[in-house]
Protein backbone atom coordinates (compact mmCIF):
# COMPACT_ATOMS: atom_id res chain seq x y z
CA UNK A 1 0.00 0.00 0.00
CA UNK A 2 2.94 2.38 0.50
CA UNK A 3 3.25 2.47 -3.16
CA UNK A 4 -0.02 4.53 -3.27
CA UNK A 5 1.13 6.92 -1.06
CA UNK A 6 4.35 7.47 -3.22
CA UNK A 7 1.95 8.03 -6.11
CA UNK A 8 -0.38 10.45 -4.32
CA UNK A 9 3.47 12.64 -3.09
CA UNK A 10 4.17 12.57 -7.30
CA UNK A 11 0.72 13.80 -8.20
CA UNK A 12 0.31 16.38 -5.86
CA UNK A 13 4.21 17.88 -6.52
CA UNK A 14 3.25 17.45 -10.37
CA UNK A 15 0.15 19.76 -9.33
CA UNK A 16 2.02 22.23 -7.41
CA UNK A 17 4.34 22.90 -10.13
CA UNK A 18 1.98 23.00 -12.87
CA UNK A 19 3.83 20.07 -14.43
CA UNK A 20 0.51 18.96 -16.37
CA UNK A 21 2.37 15.99 -18.73
CA UNK A 22 4.05 14.56 -15.27
CA UNK A 23 0.03 14.69 -14.05
CA UNK A 24 -1.14 13.16 -17.64
CA UNK A 25 1.48 10.22 -16.96
CA UNK A 26 0.06 9.72 -13.43
CA UNK A 27 -3.27 9.18 -14.72
CA UNK A 28 -4.36 5.97 -16.32
CA UNK A 29 -5.42 7.05 -20.07
CA UNK A 30 -8.96 6.40 -19.27
CA UNK A 31 -8.95 7.08 -15.67
CA UNK A 32 -12.46 9.01 -14.59
CA UNK A 33 -12.17 12.27 -12.14
CA UNK A 34 -15.70 12.82 -10.39
CA UNK A 35 -16.53 15.87 -8.22
CA UNK A 36 -19.11 15.88 -5.59
CA UNK A 37 -20.10 19.60 -6.38
CA UNK A 38 -20.98 18.71 -9.79
CA UNK A 39 -21.82 15.39 -10.09
CA UNK A 40 -20.33 14.69 -13.17
CA UNK A 41 -17.76 12.84 -14.07
CA UNK A 42 -14.60 14.04 -16.24
CA UNK A 43 -11.86 12.36 -18.71
CA UNK A 44 -8.01 12.98 -18.18
CA UNK A 45 -8.18 15.40 -20.83
CA UNK A 46 -11.02 17.29 -19.41
CA UNK A 47 -9.06 17.22 -15.89
CA UNK A 48 -6.05 18.82 -17.47
CA UNK A 49 -7.80 21.78 -19.08
CA UNK A 50 -8.79 22.50 -15.07
CA UNK A 51 -5.57 21.86 -13.95
CA UNK A 52 -4.02 23.93 -16.57
CA UNK A 53 -6.48 27.07 -15.06
CA UNK A 54 -5.42 26.05 -11.86
CA UNK A 55 -2.01 26.77 -12.95
CA UNK A 56 -2.54 30.12 -14.61
CA UNK A 57 -4.84 31.73 -12.03
CA UNK A 58 -3.18 29.64 -8.77
CA UNK A 59 -0.11 31.21 -7.58
CA UNK A 60 2.32 29.23 -5.58
CA UNK A 61 0.12 26.71 -5.12
CA UNK A 62 0.62 24.56 -1.82
CA UNK A 63 -1.32 21.55 -0.67
CA UNK A 64 -1.37 20.96 3.11
CA UNK A 65 -1.65 17.71 3.86
CA UNK A 66 -3.92 17.18 6.76
CA UNK A 67 -4.31 13.20 6.27
CA UNK A 68 -3.11 10.87 3.53
CA UNK A 69 -3.75 7.13 4.69
CA UNK A 70 -3.15 4.64 1.48
CA UNK A 71 -6.35 1.98 2.15
CA UNK A 72 -7.08 -0.63 0.02
CA UNK A 73 -6.42 -0.42 -3.72
CA UNK A 74 -5.50 3.28 -3.54
CA UNK A 75 -4.87 6.10 -1.12
CA UNK A 76 -7.17 8.93 0.98
CA UNK A 77 -6.12 12.65 1.52
CA UNK A 78 -7.45 15.62 3.31
CA UNK A 79 -5.69 18.62 2.60
CA UNK A 80 -6.08 22.31 1.98
CA UNK A 81 -4.98 24.20 -1.06
CA UNK A 82 -3.15 27.00 -0.43
CA UNK A 83 -2.67 29.86 -2.66
CA UNK A 84 -2.11 33.21 -4.41
CA UNK A 85 -4.78 34.98 -6.76
CA UNK A 86 -4.07 37.85 -8.75
CA UNK A 87 -6.75 39.30 -6.15
CA UNK A 88 -5.57 38.09 -2.49
CA UNK A 89 -4.64 34.83 -0.96
CA UNK A 90 -6.97 31.69 -1.14
CA UNK A 91 -7.86 28.84 0.77
CA UNK A 92 -9.69 25.52 -0.06
CA UNK A 93 -10.39 22.19 2.19
CA UNK A 94 -10.99 19.36 0.48
CA UNK A 95 -10.61 15.17 0.47
CA UNK A 96 -9.80 12.66 -2.27
CA UNK A 97 -10.00 9.32 -2.66
CA UNK A 98 -8.24 7.83 -5.50
CA UNK A 99 -8.35 4.44 -6.63
CA UNK A 100 -4.58 2.89 -7.74
CA UNK A 101 -4.36 0.04 -10.57
CA UNK A 102 -0.93 -0.64 -12.32
CA UNK A 103 0.92 2.06 -10.35
CA UNK A 104 -1.41 4.92 -12.04
CA UNK A 105 -4.51 6.67 -10.61
CA UNK A 106 -8.21 4.94 -12.54
CA UNK A 107 -10.20 7.01 -10.50
CA UNK A 108 -10.48 10.16 -8.42
CA UNK A 109 -13.20 11.08 -6.26
CA UNK A 110 -13.19 14.68 -4.94
CA UNK A 111 -15.14 16.19 -2.19
CA UNK A 112 -15.26 19.73 -2.04
CA UNK A 113 -17.60 22.61 -0.74
CA UNK A 114 -18.90 24.82 -3.53
CA UNK A 115 -18.75 27.78 -1.53
CA UNK A 116 -15.25 27.73 -1.74
CA UNK A 117 -15.14 27.00 -5.53
CA UNK A 118 -17.78 29.83 -6.04
CA UNK A 119 -15.82 32.15 -3.62
CA UNK A 120 -12.42 31.39 -5.73
CA UNK A 121 -13.85 32.39 -9.44
CA UNK A 122 -15.78 35.97 -7.13
CA UNK A 123 -11.65 35.92 -6.74
CA UNK A 124 -10.27 35.32 -9.86
CA UNK A 125 -12.81 37.92 -11.87
CA UNK A 126 -11.77 40.55 -8.44
CA UNK A 127 -14.84 40.76 -6.73
CA UNK A 128 -15.50 39.72 -3.07
CA UNK A 129 -14.54 36.11 -2.07
CA UNK A 130 -15.57 35.63 0.91
CA UNK A 131 -17.35 31.86 0.84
Amino acid sequence: MSDALVVAERFFRAIEAGDVETIRAIYAPNAVIWHNNDGLEQTVDENLRVLSWVAHNLKNRHYRVKRRVAIPGGFLQQHVLEAETANGPFAMPACIVVEIKDGRISRLDEYLDSGHTAALMRLVRGEHASP
